[in-house]
């Protein structure tokens, strides 16, 4: 049980006899350690309150707060005073000194065919005077390289790899040219279209939020609707974080104060080309008068216009960035385990934004803070998780992912002996529609999950909300449709998240919750409090539930009798990762996977009777704890079983041998096997796929062991 106060005990054993003898067993939980479980969460969940939330929310958002910037200092101070005085411990700031990158000046004009400037600034709106702010920056990208040059303007579409080679067909060169991309048609990542033009030679790179992604081909735009108007920017970071996160002068090590530091010359992650986000409003003039061949129908954009290839028009651009080494501020906070406290559930999410960050993160920032009031709370009246909850408030996410990278590179030991999860929300809503990630040892935890809360809109259970959500979304994607619910719960993950550092580097199981809309103007101005209030979450409902779901898997991952892991789950979800490998061109004929597959049966087999005994000692209701902790390490040490201290094949940051992401940040499974079987790399692949055996092996060993260690 719990160490509580007496008080405490009685009045949960009081309200746990009310309870209904037909109240279900919580995985993990005996059946009396239910019971009290669920009127704990009772009581946490009926703390929460939107007021509060909107109170909160408002306080993130009164002035922008870029990473690196006294605003982002003051907030940092905000929320480290906020939670002492919410009663939680351990409060402490910690200093990363990492490689800064803020605007001091940005140029885009066309010298000919005709002359034009672009301002490279937001309209306001009497509608909201938040945009009227004057400390909201020019539009500037992260990490851009500095320089100045003047030279043709080519359109690259959406600047992947595959539109230069369209460009090459029709005698484009872009190299000593600057390339016009579009941001998300298809969909990547703004680091690799940079990465990309930087690999062809090009000058500089213009990137554009065109209206047929993001503007009124969606509908009514800011400030009548939550498309993104004419003037919106995107703006955003290029560090090639895909290769290495974090400080690009640190690679693998904490950037804390005095750290050791390579040459910019020496980073991989640190981009060499010049980059500029811009607003359609700015673009409509240059793609005007680029001249060239028209480009392919299905580069044509939302624009009434023609769009050409170019290479006709002149641009002058210059870019000069602040890159002096900046403190950034990582706040952590804790509510120390009643009977583990040497074992962690780990939440955070970011508090740095583009400028007032309404929904990216504020609206997790505010989320977390409301939840941390009400677990602080029922701290103040003695009850305590029987796990230590560790919370952090990450800085510099938006440059690089970078102050959870330092911080997960500073704890790295720690958290490979201590971390049972980490819980990650970046922005708790810009809508109503419900995504959850996970490990798939978790998908059955995320649906138990999921019937804990009720979505505000429906008044359904968030599963049978969640269930229709994917299946809209499949229909609309024309993909298949999901078959159970174990397959409404995201198991690809990929990066772009203050997650990457815990499970790509770390080896920690990894969770991230989300509600989703329409949300058209992402790292723009107007992602403000005025979007939030008109569209995103009027009444702070939804806002309301993630700070409940949040705080809910954490307390039942921190009062476990038995960690909730499904490693029989996990194993299926694998098997999948690797007959889509062994279905690729020219894998069946240079590919055996047949061990590798045969191994994962077995691990499945492990997995399962492990969950069985499992669940019948749990029925019993009868634990020995020294037993129970020894399962429950085992458990733990799963993910890390999964990490190859080598790393995969030219990124060896990224060690998990299940997970990464691709340059795109597009999630990539099997990440050394995938890449050499598409390189069609077969000495690769098979070392791969054996180092991939090897590690299932390994955990189907230790479920062996932990399994025989419930009984004996």
């Amino acid at each position: 049980m719990h160490v509580r106060t007496i008080a405490s005990l009685l009045l949960i054993a009081n309200l746990a006899v009310a309870q209904s003898a037909s109240t279900p067993q919580l995985l993990g939980f005996t059946a009396e350690h239910t019971k009290a479980e669920l009127e704990y969460e009772k009581v946490f969940k009926s703390a929460i309150s939107p007021e509060q939330e909107k109170g909160f929310h408002r306080e993130f958002t009164r002035h922008p707060h870029p990473a690196g910037t006294v605003r982002d200092k003051e907030v940092a101070d905000y929320i480290a005073k906020t939670w002492k005085d919410q009663g939680l411990e351990d409060v402490v700031i910690r200093q990363y000194d990492v490689l800064g990158s803020l605007p001091k000046e940005v140029v885009v004009e066309m010298t000919a065919p005709k002359p034009y400037k672009a301002g490279l600034r937001e309209a306001a709106y009497d509608a909201d005077p938040d945009t009227k702010n004057p400390e909201v920056r020019t539009a500037w990208t992260s990490m851009s390289a500095s320089g100045e040059v003047t030279a043709p303007i080519v359109y690259a579409h959406s600047g992947n790899p595959g539109d230069y080679e369209v460009l090459k067909k029709n005698g484009i060169d872009v190299k000593g040219k600057i390339v016009l991309v579009r941001y998300s048609n298809p969909y990547s990542y703004r680091g690799f279209k940079a990465l990309t033009a930087q690999r062809m030679g090009a000058a500089g790179m213009l990137v554009y939020s065109d209206p047929a992604e993001d503007g009124y081909k969606k509908g009514k735009v800011f400030p009548d609707g939550p498309w993104g108007p004419e003037t919106h920017i995107q703006r955003g970071a290029i560090t090639y974080d895909f290769i290495v996160p974090g400080d690009p002068l640190t690679p693998g090590w904490a950037s804390v104060p005095g750290a050791k530091r390579i040459e910019k010359s020496e980073a991989q992650s640190l981009p060499k080309i010049m980059a500029v986000p811009m607003s359609w409003h700015d673009v409509k003039p240059l793609l005007e008068n680029m001249g060239g061949p028209l480009a392919p129908k299905d580069w044509q954009g939302g624009l009434p216009i023609k769009y050409t290839l170019g290479g006709v028009g002149q641009v002058h651009l210059k870019v000069q960035m602040d890159d002096s080494v900046a403190p950034y501020y990582v706040v952590e906070a804790r509510i120390k385990g009643s009977e583990h406290p040497e074992e962690w559930v780990v939440l955070g999410n970011h508090h740095d934004a583009w400028e007032f960050g309404g929904v990216d993160p504020s609206s997790g920032t505010a989320s977390m803070m409301e939840m941390t009031r009400s677990l602080g709370a029922l701290l103040q009246k003695g009850q305590r998780p029987k796990r230590t909850l560790v919370f952090c408030s990450w800085d510099g996410e938006e440059v690089g992912l970078t102050g959870s990278t330092e911080w997960g590179e500073q704890f790295e030991k720690e958290l490979k002996e201590k971390a049972v999860a980490y819980l990650n929300v970046d922005e708790a809503t810009s809508g109503r529609d419900f995504h959850g990630s996970a490990v798939a040892s978790l998908i059955p935890e995320m649906l138990e999950l999921s019937d804990s809360v009720k979505d505000p809109a429906s008044g359904t259970s968030l599963r049978e909300a969640w269930r229709k959500t994917v299946a809209r979304e499949k229909k609309e994607a024309k993909e298949i449709a999901p078959r159970t619910d174990a397959d409404i719960v995201d198991v690809r993950i990929g990066s772009g998240s203050d997650h990457t550092v815990f499970l790509n580097h770390d080896g920690v199981p990894v969770v991230e919750l989300q509600f989703d809309g329409p949300y058209g103007v992402y790292h723009s101005m107007y992602d403000d409090f005025y979007w939030i209030n008109h569209f995103g979450d009027p009444g702070y409902r939804y806002h309301t539930v993630m700070s409940q779901l949040w705080g809910t898997l954490a307390l039942r991952l921190a009062d476990a009798d038995i960690l909730p892991f499904d490693f029989g789950a996990y194993a299926g979800k694998v098997r999948e990762f690797v007959k889509e490998e062994q279905e690729k061109p020219d894998a069946d004929k240079n590919l055996n996977v047949a061990p590798l597959l045969k191994a994962l049966d077995e691990f499945e087999t492990e997995g399962q009777l492990l969950g069985s005994a499992a669940k019948k000692k749990l029925a019993s209701g009868k634990l020995d704890a020294e037993q129970v902790q020894e399962v429950n390490r085992a458990i733990m040490q799963v993910e890390r079983n999964w990490l190859n201290p080598d790393g995969i094949p030219g990124r060896p940051w990224f060690k998990h041998t299940l997970y990464a992401a691709r340059y795109t940040y597009a999630h990539l499974e099997l990440p050394g096997l995938t890449e050499a079987v598409e390189a069609k790399d077969w000495a690769t692949a098979k070392q791969q796929a054996a180092i991939l055996e090897r590690a299932v092996r390994n955990n189907t060993q230790l479920l062996h062991e932990a399994r025989a260690r419930i009984w004996y």
